[in-house]
């Protein structure tokens, strides 16, 4: 476990996954989920080289069929610590054995933790080091305490977003995409969450709709603000079981459409390097 710290937060990251595991302000308030598997025993997984759900749990690449999990393996795979400071620190994964049962392609994933004041910032850099052209997909799935929540108490939260007329994506009961775009209820530009928010399970934003989401503290005021630029952001919390945390994520990719096998190559928001080119993005964090 590696930490970072300056004069207001602290966050410790793992090398499973090159997962943030806490994300702590000056007073030690804990502002990051905590992973209790009665609800989710995620964090802030890194998704890799898909997001969301493979149509059958396979894809069809080059002529050949792999098996993939749900968000891909980069979640289970142990990273390298390549470089640290205080308030910076960098994480690596490359091909192996396993990664090439799943995935064709020698690739570099490099994700790298930086602290501004009270801002972390999450930067992604893949790069395609295969001699063929290379196709995938990624995104980060952070999950935040909510304030105010009790134990047996239904979910209650709200969150402030900067477009007043979201439309979210729905996904089917075993989490592919379905056709059509459909409003989200919203007061002005706060959607208030409630235990029947997610009984589509994700709200999917795509079409950058969204590129600023703040979860507001009982009082109004943002307690955590994420800040991207992906082309998609998904909100989510585990449907029925009122969790004590919302997940707001930035997406490069999503799931299939369902009953739509696809290649890789074209599925809906699919992204592709040429041998030697990379990628490098990054969605900000900012506590208070």
């Amino acid at each position: 476990m590696e930490q970072i710290k300056n004069d207001q937060l602290c966050v410790e990251i793992s090398a499973l996954g090159a997962e943030m595991q806490s994300i702590k302000d000056a007073k030690g308030e804990e502002y990051l989920w905590y992973g209790d598997a009665k609800y989710w025993t995620g964090r802030s997984p890194v998704l890799f080289p898909i997001v969301g759900r493979l149509f059958g749990d396979h894809y069809r690449l080059h002529g050949q069929t792999f098996e993939m999990g749900q968000h891909g393996f980069a979640r289970h795979q142990e990273f390298t610590l390549v470089a640290q400071g205080p308030q910076q620190v960098t994480y690596a994964l490359h091909e192996n054995e396993d990664t090439l049962r799943q995935y064709p392609y020698s690739f570099n994933l490099g994700v790298t933790y930086k602290l501004e004041a009270n801002k972390i910032h999450v930067i992604w850099h893949v790069e395609n080091t295969d001699t063929k052209e290379m196709f995938f997909q990624i995104g980060g799935h952070p999950a935040f305490l909510v304030p105010g929540w009790k134990e047996g108490k239904p979910l209650k939260a709200r969150l402030r977003v900067d477009n007043g007329r979201p439309q979210t994506l729905h996904l089917g009961p075993q989490n592919f995409l379905t056709p059509g775009h459909y409003d989200v209820e919203h007061e002005g530009n706060v959607i208030n969450i409630d235990e029947h928010t997610f009984d589509i399970d994700t709200l999917i934003f795509d079409r950058s709709q969204l590129q600023r989401i703040e979860l507001l503290e009982l009082t109004g005021q943002p307690r955590v603000s994420v800040e991207t630029k992906a082309p998609l952001t998904a909100i989510w919390s585990p449907p029925g079981q009122n969790a004590p945390f919302i997940c707001i994520e930035p997406w490069y990719g999503v799931a299939d459409w369902e009953e739509n096998d696809m290649p890789f190559e074209e599925k809906y928001q699919s992204n592709r390097l040429l041998p030697g080119a990379s990628f490098m993005s990054r969605y900000t964090i900012k506590i208070g």
